[in-house]
């Protein structure tokens, strides 16, 4: 059975091209009938009748669904295109028209006019000579659906390309359509990338960037407060961080804001999700195996963050777009107040923290979805401490640090065996951490642990390898150019030597550095024994191996191996 599922997937996975400078490969040619069928017998063909023709009569949803179905076939992330990625592979380098040059070869035509009844022309697959990246019938088989919406109504969804029947000047490497995600067309296919992950081995640490900037335009409402960022890793290693932006936390103009991090660069603040006149205390965003995203957010009844709902949107295309908010809180109530960093487990389950009350000791609340995140539950126990950072563990105990409610003078750590319904309490070896500070703890794609928190001198890095029992790595973040010996020492043993890889526009004097850290942080030096002193935390990890850590208003970006150096 496995051989033959096996020899299956080798006919029904397309052939894949690296794409140059970049960690994505693309389908040589269009995704074919035979292909499409695999995921779907029932399909039906229609003028494409070939085997190896390109699959069309197709929609937008169906495409998507195709490329979730071939990930969970191979363990490999298969999505659609972005625009931008498909113009770039389009080009292959080229700025001409078309990618055979300001002229469309007349022997590649394919009844190329506006056609009240469509010609019938042959669509199979790679007839012509690929462009410069291997890549076939860039231009005219059949038009192609990307991941985008055209707009930001989202009510439409882009294609590339152009196709048979149809005019010359929609084949070119610029021109852009659009259709509706559900209209089917025997002028319309696709075809695929895979994310490919390509790791890093030196080890990096970057000198850290601003991601909060003030927007481009006077439209969109940007406040003096800055504060409590969310980040998710989107495909080909872009971020997406959200965050708020209020003159007071307890205020009715707060709104939730958004940034996107492409190719190096944050994009200034954009409006992501505001309801009117309440406020939006708490954000998080998740992305699942499948490349959905779901954000969650607090919603008050008013201007105060004690009593909030808790609502959650989905978004299928990146957070391009993003479906209406559904209220899976609905009580405005204490227990809704929305911590960065769910999870999922090793059951499919997600787990949702938020905290518990508006107090500093009034714990943190754990939700669990089992179906997707299409209903909730509140398992109605309390972890200790208050903006908790959760695991899970490999024997599937599920683990959290938090602020507040500390033991022994150190920071409280929960775990649970029961998926979070009863928790046990003890003391961990960190300390205790305080106003303006929020940890992150993660599981890395290399397997160890990872704590991001604050301590005498700053923000710190800790690894466990044997799932919270002990942390024999600690080391303190900053910039490692400031070192004047080889090893010097932090609080709790943090070594602090390392490689440096530097960017951004920092202030140098001597062996310090000066940066701004928003929100409560401030302006603080970062030298060879201190770092940023406080910040709200959120984290993820991209396919590189790259760790990118939000503060209050700046990003990090180092790897495992910079930490075990």
């Amino acid at each position: 059975m496995i051989a033959y599922l096996f020899t299956l997937l080798s006919l029904v996975v397309p052939r894949l091209v690296d794409l140059p400078d970049s960690a994505l490969r693309m389908s040589a040619t269009e995704i074919t009938n035979v292909q499409y069928e695999a995921f779907d017998p029932a399909h039906e063909r229609t003028f494409s009748l070939g085997d190896d023709d390109a699959v069309v009569m197709v929609s937008w949803h169906e495409a998507r669904a195709y490329c979730v179905w071939l990930s969970k076939q191979t363990g490999r992330r298969f999505r659609l295109p972005t625009e931008a990625e498909w113009e770039l592979a389009c080009r292959a380098g080229t700025t001409t028209a078309y990618h055979t040059g300001d002229q469309f070869p007349e022997a590649q035509w394919k009844a190329q006019r506006n056609n009240r009844y469509k010609e019938p022309v042959s669509l199979t697959v790679a007839q012509f000579a690929p462009n410069a990246w291997g890549l076939y019938d860039m231009h005219g088989n059949v038009e192609e659906w990307c991941l985008d919406p055209w707009d930001e109504t989202g009510a439409f969804r882009v294609t590339r390309g152009g196709s048979h029947n149809m005019e010359l000047r929609y084949l070119r490497s610029d021109s852009r359509s659009a259709a509706m995600p559900d209209d089917r067309s025997v002028l319309r296919g696709f075809r695929i990338v895979e994310d490919v992950a390509v790791r890093v081995a030196e080890p990096v640490f970057m000198t850290p960037q601003p991601y909060v900037l003030p927007p481009a335009d006077s439209l969109t409402p940007f406040y003096a407060h800055n504060h409590q960022p969310a980040v998710a890793a989107l495909a080909g290693g872009d971020l997406l961080a959200i965050w708020f932006s209020c003159e007071a936390e307890a205020g009715r103009e707060m709104v939730v804001l958004q940034s996107r991090f492409h190719q190096g660069v944050w994009s200034p603040a954009r409006l992501f999700f505001k309801v009117p006149e309440r406020n939006m205390t708490g954000s998080a965003l998740l992305r699942l195996d499948d490349g959905t995203l779901l954000h969650f957010n607090g919603v008050g009844d008013a201007g105060e963050w004690r009593d909030l709902a808790l609502v959650l949107r989905r978004s299928l295309d990146g957070g391009l777009s993003w479906s209406l908010p559904q209220m899976v809180g609905a009580t405005h109530g204490p227990r809704h107040q929305v911590i960065a960093g769910p999870i999922v487990t090793g059951d499919g389950c997600i787990l949702l923290c938020c905290d518990a009350g508006p107090g500093g000791e009034d714990g943190t609340a754990l939700h669990v979805s089992a179906d997707g995140g299409l209903t909730w539950k509140d398992t109605g126990s309390t972890l200790a401490g208050i903006h908790a950072g959760i695991v899970e563990l490999k024997d599937g105990t599920l683990m959290a640090l938090g602020r507040g409610n500390a033991i022994d003078g150190r920071m409280p750590c929960s775990r649970s065996t029961d998926g979070g319904h009863s928790w046990s309490f003890s003391a961990s070896p960190f300390p205790p951490i305080g106003s303006g500070q929020r940890l992150v703890l993660k599981r890395l794609a290399e397997g160890p642990l990872l704590l991001c928190s604050f301590g005498p001198n700053g923000l710190f890095v800790a690894l466990s390898y044997d799932e919270g029992q002990s942390w024999p790595v600690r080391k303190l973040l900053t910039d490692n150019s400031l070192l004047t010996g080889s090893k010097k020492s932090a609080d709790d043993n943090m070594a602090t030597d390392g490689t440096l890889h530097t960017g951004g526009n920092v202030q140098k004097d001597g062996s310090s550095r000066t940066f701004d850290g928003g929100a409560w942080t401030g302006s603080f030096t970062m030298d060879a024994t201190h770092a940023e002193p406080r910040g709200y935390l959120a984290v993820t990890q991209t396919p590189d191996g790259l760790i990118h850590l939000l503060s209050s208003r700046l990003h990090y970006r180092f790897n495992l191996q910079w930490i075990e150096q």
